[in-house]
C-alpha cells in the first residue's frame, strides 16, 4: 500500500510538472481575450498620409497581410491632419474593430481616443511612430531609429570621404561644411534619428573637421514640421541667403528622410548647385522613395537608409494575429521605447544604407522597386 501511494504521488508531480511547462510557453493564452471569437474580426489601420509613397505602400501592405489571415480591414489615411485622424480612430472603435494599428500624426494627440480603446479591451499596436503619453499602447512595430541616424551620417562621412564603406579612415581632411536638418517634433522617430545621427557626427564638429557654418545645431532648430519638402527647401533657402552668399560652399547635408532631401536639393539647384564644377553636396536620405532612389542614380541624392516595409507589414500583421488569438506576440526590445507613460516591448527591423553602388541589388533584385520605375 505504501508502495502505491509513493507511486501515486510521484505520478502527481510529473502531470503537475508538466502543465507547469505548457503553461510556460512562450506563446501563452490572455485570459482576458476570447481567441475564438476574433476569427475574421475588424482592424482598424491609420496611416498619417498619402502624400508619402511609403505611406501608401504601408497601407497596402499591411491590408494584403492581415486580409490573407482572414480579417477584415478598415484602412484610413488622414492627410497629416491630426483631428481627421483622431475621427478616424473614434470611427473605428465604434464599428468594432478589436485591434488597432496606427501610425500616428503626432505621437501624443489621441490619448482620450486609446482610453476609448483600452475601455473596450481593444489592443493597440504602434506602427512605425510610437504614441507618447500613453498607457494605452500594447506594441511597437519598427525600424531600429536609432540606427537609422547612425547610417545616415556614416554615409556622410563616407560621400565625404571622411570614412571608407568598410568603417576605416577615408582619405580627406577637412575641414567641410555641413548643414544639418531633422524631422518633425512631434514624431517620435524624429528625435531617434537625430540623436543617432548626431552620436556620429558630433566628434568631427567638435575637432573642427565638420563645420555647420549656419551654427543652427539643435533638434529644435532644425526640426521640419510635419516632415513637409517645402519648409525645408525653405530654411535650405535661408540658409545659403544668410550664410553662403559670400562665396563658402556647402560640402554636405544631413537630411533624414527622402521628402526634405528632394525639397533641400531644389534649393542648392536654385543656388548655382549641380552645375559644372559645383556638384551638389553630399546629401542623405530616408526611405528608398522612387524619385530619390533616380535622383541617386543621377549623382544628385547621395544616399538614402532602405526600411524594407513589406517585413515591417509582415511582422506586423502577424503580431495583430497573435495578439487577436491570445497569444504573446514576439518582441525582440523591451527596453528601449519608453513613451513617457511606459516601456512599450517592441519589435525592431535593420535598416540598409543605399547608394549608387549597390541600389540595384538592395532594391531591385529584391523586388523592392523595379527597373521600369527607376527609369
Amino acid at each position: 500500500m505504501r508502495l502505491v501511494r509513493i507511486t501515486a504521488a510521484a505520478g502527481a508531480v510529473l502531470l503537475a510538472a508538466a502543465l507547469s511547462a505548457c503553461g510556460s510557453s512562450t506563446k501563452t493564452v490572455d485570459q482576458n481575450t476570447d481567441s475564438g471569437s476574433n476569427a475574421g474580426a475588424l482592424v482598424g489601420v491609420t496611416m498619417p498620409t498619402k502624400s508619402s509613397e511609403r505611406w501608401v505602400h504601408d497601407g497596402d501592405n499591411l491590408k494584403a497581410a492581415l486580409e490573407k489571415l482572414g480579417y477584415k480591414v478598415d484602412l484610413q489615411y488622414a492627410e497629416d491632419d491630426i483631428p481627421t485622424q483622431v475621427n478616424q480612430v473614434e470611427n473605428q472603435i465604434t464599428k468594432g474593430a478589436k485591434l488597432l494599428i496606427i501610425a500616428s500624426i503626432d505621437g501624443t494627440a489621441i490619448t482620450t481616443q486609446l482610453q476609448e480603446a483600452a475601455d473596450k479591451q481593444v489592443k493597440v499596436i504602434a506602427y512605425d511612430r510610437l504614441i507618447r503619453n500613453s498607457p494605452n499602447v500594447d506594441y511597437y512595430t519598427t525600424f531600429d531609429n536609432f540606427k537609422v541616424g547612425v547610417q545616415q551620417a556614416t554615409s556622410l562621412l563616407v560621400g565625404l570621404k571622411l570614412k571608407n564603406a568598410d568603417g576605416s579612415d577615408g582619405s580627406a581632411k577637412g575641414p567641410f561644411n555641413v548643414e544639418l536638418f531633422a524631422g518633425s517634433p512631434d514624431d517620435n522617430n524624429a528625435t531617434f534619428f537625430y540623436n543617432g545621427a548626431m552620436s556620429v557626427l558630433q566628434p568631427y564638429i567638435d575637432n573642427g573637421t565638420l563645420v555647420v557654418k549656419s551654427g543652427q545645431k539643435d533638434f529644435k532648430t532644425i526640426a521640419i514640421l510635419r516632415w513637409k519638402a517645402e519648409t525645408a527647401q525653405r530654411r535650405m533657402e535661408d540658409i545659403l541667403t544668410k550664410t553662403y552668399s559670400s562665396g563658402a560652399k556647402v560640402d554636405g547635408v544631413l537630411s533624414p528622410y527622402d521628402g526634405l532631401s528632394i525639397g533641400i536639393l531644389s534649393a542648392l539647384k536654385s543656388n548655382g548647385y549641380g552645375t559644372q564644377g559645383q556638384p551638389y553636396p553630399v546629401v542623405t536620405g530616408q526611405d528608398a522613395e522612387v524619385t530619390s532612389v533616380k535622383s541617386i542614380i543621377a549623382d544628385e541624392q547621395y544616399s538614402t537608409i532602405y526600411k524594407d516595409t513589406r517585413k515591417l507589414a509582415e511582422v506586423t500583421a502577424k503580431m495583430a494575429d497573435e495578439v487577436l488569438k491570445g497569444q504573446q506576440p514576439e518582441v525582440n526590445n523591451e527596453k528601449d521605447y519608453d513613451n513617457g507613460n511606459k516601456v512599450v516591448p517592441a519589435y525592431l527591423l535593420d535598416p540598409v544604407i543605399v547608394d549608387k553602388s549597390n541600389y540595384k541589388q538592395e532594391l531591385v533584385d529584391t523586388g523592392y522597386l523595379t527597373e521600369a520605375q527607376l527609369q
